[in-house]
């Protein structure tokens, strides 16, 4: 596939007045357009030409040492292009009179005599810049299209301040989805190190991401066990150009699946030196100390070009230890939740109440850094605690590894040419998490007792203590100290990604250009969980087992001294184990494209086409470790498998057709068609748009589009996975005997908790998803300095895929029980909704509830809209410098999803919405300034108000922002240096968000005020 752009963004500038300086000028014979950008990289010379109309045109080259002017005039000769100065001195490149003879449009009436001095003609200009727009696969002059589109180059990144890719992608306005951040523990556990992005708030798996536009292989492990995605974590930043995101009706072009928008990665195609590129990064509060050294590199010899870089990052942790916000369990909002953290507890669960510690703790006092004591739970009953014990994981990932990135081309001739990308990395991610409260039962550094052989919720964490004569529940949290430190037990994920592209491109005829391209891409990773070994800690603490007694339950006679003992880290080695898993997921593509400025001429201009026809298998495997899948091995979490594949071939086309001189419309249609698991799901799909320019300042616009997408392969192919859960909110039981509760009332009181085990697996039978899209807006620009766009969209997927949520269903079946919402509203008890939940939380013959039964399941629809504002403002001045505003802003008008045909609609923008947190509005706005050597930016990221964690009421609407500034020591040495977060804001407070770490980790981190001092030096080629 044709990366979403071509690359072609030349502002313009006056050529010297002075004596013009000589330069060493190296271009082969190529395509014109070619040749013209390498000019411009190795004179500085900066030009303006409509990339569309230099089709087809080809240049002899040029060799030599040569001022700029002179190896442009040699560049063009015999081209049938001229270079024209207008009044400022700008270089533009247009037609001479004499190539416009020699092809003139069939619908033209015949062309004056050539003159004996040809003189130029006028170019076609807008006050806007002059690009090569995202969205189209046919190049075309003009700063936007029908759709709207966002682009971010990679000096726009440096000015904002932003490190990384996911940080990078969270601060556009249109990524407004909740998406997992690092501190998340299911994400953790489940795809650890791995980040997404989520445009429109419609799933990460609806946002189609491409490097270079090409597919690339998922992350080998689906996001909470459920959907596939694609990991945005490991993607050089250094090395991209440019980030180019389409978030109008792009299905029909790159791709059915493109539902909410298209985010294409381009990297870089060419450098006329070696780059070296070193930031240090620390932060003001301490913890998160990092490195990273860039090292980029091109050469252009003869007819072979190309450029290497190799990116390295050395990436510390932080530790919820290093921020006061969340160091301790005394950082809670709500009473419950400061108390100590559960370290060690003996339960009599036939009285229902606590053993008193051995020794009052005493043996334990000196564990997680001597905060271990003699505590008490809400109902009373005592156990040995730690208030710090919470704060032990990362709120910080640490990441080392290596990004290498190759793209060459080798020139036959002028109409054919060799071309291959090659990407590898590396990465070695490190985290740390837990569970939030009392709660170890799927904590690496925690274990209870566990009996794999009863299946009943309850035998199977009781057992009968013959020592004392009762039934008992021993639970046990490790500290630092006994594990040997916290590194020990980080879940480690060596990650192993590569792609390549290569394939053939050139021309035939005057105007018809081909690819014909390979891409295989992979996605290997060897991910490290920390376990107990179930069997060899039940012996550790309690003893040979001595039978079952008449009721099922097994028999210990275990020593409490021994359990409230400290254990060395010799004897945690005993019951420690790493459970590792080899995960991997592969993409392969063929395609072939074609395209055309010239199809066919109409009174208005050039018919422009664009073809393509592609071939692709996508597959997945887990490759759990094996034990996992038992429930005998390990204490706790016992996890699925999947694998799956499936191929997909298409077929698509796009004209752009001039109706007008002010009219132009868009037509793109494509056929997709999936195989898979014995079904053969297929649909064409189409988009339209229109560019009305009833000026050269203002630009209307519009554009619909439809989408289709085959389910996510784990959706399809995953293998039963149990989630045994010890604190399971029973919601019928809490607001039965308190009619008044609300639902999270319920949650966090803890009173009405049971244990479950719960079971998810794929749907092989599920439905394909179908979208339409809709977008129309304005982008004006009254003067050469300014513009402004305004779009609205609106997005509604149907039949969409989602896995049900556990929680969610409780409270379905407890509304429905109960004919009514724990807000009063009421609830059809015989609607859809209601049969399913009755079903899937399973109950026994006493009521209580021993199972949760979920799954992927087809929901009625979700529809998104609303509105999205950009502005630019460019300020030059002859003694203050230059200055570049910019904004953006994205405002929702509604989010709503409906579970079932004839269910209610449910309004995911509601403060009561309880499966997610959106924001209505979201935004950001940036200001630079450069002057000679010196240059300085201020950016800011703004994010409207969330819901609080009880749905009750909204937190505040928060702003961050980050600043630079920067030094050229020379033209080929600079000095920068930035400040994240510059006020050291810290999440805002929510009363109610009584789970570690107290705030919306979707939203928010702790990590305070961070800076980076970057160095920068070019050898050789033009200036920085």
């Amino acid at each position: 596939m044709l990366p979403i752009a071509a690359a072609c963004l030349l502002a313009m500038s006056a050529y010297a007045q002075a004596e013009p300086a000589q330069q060493q000028i190296n271009i082969p014979a190529s395509d014109l357009a070619t040749a013209l950008d390498s000019l411009a990289r190795q004179s500085g010379a900066q030009l303006i030409y409509r990339a569309d109309q230099l089709r087809g045109a080809r240049t002899r080259g040029v060799q030599g040492n040569l001022p700029a002017d002179a190896a442009l005039d040699r560049l063009l000769k015999d081209t049938g292009y001229v270079p024209k100065r207008d009044a400022s001195g700008a270089v533009i490149i247009v037609k001479g009179q004499q190539h416009a003879q020699a092809a003139p449009r069939p619908a033209a009436p015949p062309p004056p005599p050539p003159a004996a001095e040809p003189e130029p003609v006028e170019p076609e200009t807008t006050e806007l810049q002059t690009v090569q727009v995202t969205g189209s696969r046919i190049p075309r002059a003009q700063i936007e299209g029908p759709a709207p589109v966002t682009v971010m180059t990679a000096e726009q990144i440096a000015a904002t301040g932003l490190t990384s890719v996911p940080d990078v992608l969270r601060s556009l306005s249109q990524n407004s989805g909740s998406v997992q951040g690092q501190q998340n523990t299911t994400n953790a556990q489940s795809t650890p190190g791995a980040q997404a992005v989520d445009l429109r708030g419609l799933g990460p798996n609806h946002t189609l991401v491409l490097v270079n536009g090409r597919r690339i292989a998922d992350f080998p492990l689906p996001l909470n066990s459920r959907s596939n995605f694609t990991d945005i974590g490991n993607i050089p930043l250094g090395m991209i150009d440019r980030i180019e995101v389409l978030t109008g009706s792009a299905s029909a072009v790159y791709g059915s699946d493109a539902m909410a928008g298209v985010i294409n990665f381009i990297l870089k195609k060419s450098t006329d030196g070696t780059i070296i590129d070193y930031r240090y990064g620390d932060t003001s509060q301490g913890g998160g100390e990092s490195h990273k050294l860039t090292l980029t590199s091109g050469f252009e010899r003869n007819d072979f070009s190309g450029i290497v870089g190799l990116e390295l990052l050395d990436k510390r942790p932080l530790w919820g230890t290093d921020r006061d916000i969340q160091d301790s369990t005394l950082d809670a909002p709500t009473a419950r939740r400061r108390l100590p953290r559960l370290i060690a507890q003996t339960y009599n669960w036939d009285d229902d109440i606590g053993i008193d510690p051995v020794g009052g703790c005493a043996a334990m006092s000196g564990l997680n850094e001597g905060t271990t004591v003699l505590a008490e739970d809400r109902f009373g009953d005592p156990y040995c605690g730690s208030e710090r014990a919470i704060a032990y994981r990362t709120i910080q990932n640490e990441r080392r590894g290596a990004n290498a990135y190759g793209s060459f081309e080798y020139r036959f001739s002028d109409a054919l040419s060799w071309f291959a990308d090659i990407q590898l990395g590396y990465q070695k991610v490190k985290l740390l998490t837990g569970t939030n409260g009392n709660d170890v039962s799927s904590d690496h550094m925690g274990w209870e007792f566990h009996d794999p052989a009863s299946t009943d919720n309850y035998r199977n964490s009781v057992f009968y203590n013959a020592g004392t004569g009762r039934y008992e529940l021993w639970v046990r949290q490790f500290s630092p100290e006994e594990v040997g430190g916290l590194e020990n037990r980080m879940n480690v994920t060596t990650e192993k990604t590569a792609a390549v592209t290569t394939g053939f491109k050139g021309m035939f005829g005057d105007d018809w250009n081909w690819e014909g391209a390979y891409n295989h891409s992979q996605y290997k990773a060897v991910v490290g969980m920390p376990r107990i070994k179930s069997d060899a800690a039940n012996r550790f603490f309690l003893g040979d087992r001595l039978g079952y007694d008449a009721d099922g339950y097994a028999i210990y006679n275990p020593d409490p001294t021994r359990f409230f003992t400290p254990l060395t880290p010799a004897e945690f080695a005993t019951i420690g184990a790493m459970s590792t898993w080899h995960p991997v997921a592969k993409n392969d593509n063929l395609s072939f494209t074609t395209d055309t400025p010239a199809l066919f001429s109409m009174p208005a201009g050039d018919v422009g086409f664009a073809g393509a026809v592609e071939y692709g298998r996508q597959s997945y495997r887990i490759n759990p470790d094996p034990l996992a899948l038992t429930d005998d091995a390990y204490f706790g979490p016992r996890y699925g498998d999947g694998h799956g594949s499936r191929t997909r071939w298409s077929a698509a086309g796009e004209l752009r057709v001039p109706l007008l001189s002010s009219l132009q419309a868009s037509l793109a249609g494509r056929y997709d068609r999936y195989s898979y698991a014995n079904k053969d799901p297929g649909k064409f799909t189409y988009s339209a748009g229109l560019e009305w320019r009833p000026v050269d300042t203002l630009l209307v616009r519009g554009s619909y589009g439809t989408g289709f997408r085959a389910p996510d392969m784990h959706y399809l192919f995953a293998g039963d996975d149990y989630y045994r859960t010890r604190f399971s909110t029973d919601y019928y039981t809490c607001r039965t005997a308190e009619p008044d509760a609300t639902d999270g009332y319920c949650f966090d009181d803890g009173s009405y908790d049971v244990s479950t085990f719960d079971v998810y697996n794929g749907n092989p039978e599920l439905g394909v998803e179908t979208s339409k899209s809709f977008t129309a807006g304005f982008v004006w620009s009254p003067f050469a300095n300014f513009d402004l766009a305004m779009d609205y969209y609106k997005i509604r997927v149907a039949n969409q895929v989602q896995a049900q949520s556990r929680e969610r269903l409780k409270i379905d079946e407890a509304d429905c029980r109960l004919g009514v919402t724990d807000t009063g509203t009421a609830v059809e008890v015989n609607s859809p909704t209601c049969a399913d939940a009755l079903a899937r939380v399973i109950r026994d013959a006493d009521g209580n509830i021993t199972s949760v039964h979920f799954s992927p399941i087809n929901i009625a629809n979700e529809e998104t809209s609303g509105i999205d504002v950009t502005a630019n403002y460019r300020l030059q001045t002859a003694s203050a410098g230059d200055f570049n505003f910019n904004a953006n802003y994205n405002w929702a008008h509604k989010h709503t999803r409906q579970q079932y045909p004839g269910d209610p609609t449910e309004d995911m923008l509601d403060v009561s919405f309880s499966s997610t947190t959106l924001p209505r509005t979201k935004g950001n706005l940036g200001v630079s300034w450069d002057k000679d050597a010196w240059g300085a930016s201020l950016f800011g990221t703004y994010l409207g108000r969330v819901a609080n964690y009880d749905n009750d009421a909204w937190t505040q609407a928060t702003w961050r922002f980050n600043a630079g500034a920067r030094y050229d020591v020379n033209d080929h040495l600079r000095v920068s240096l930035s400040v994240n977060n510059v006020l050291d804001k810290m999440p805002p407070r929510d009363p109610t968000w009584s789970n570690y770490p107290y705030y919306d980790t979707s939203w928010f981190d702790s990590m305070g005020r961070s800076y980076y001092v970057q160095v920068t030096w070019k050898l050789g080629g033009k200036p920085l």
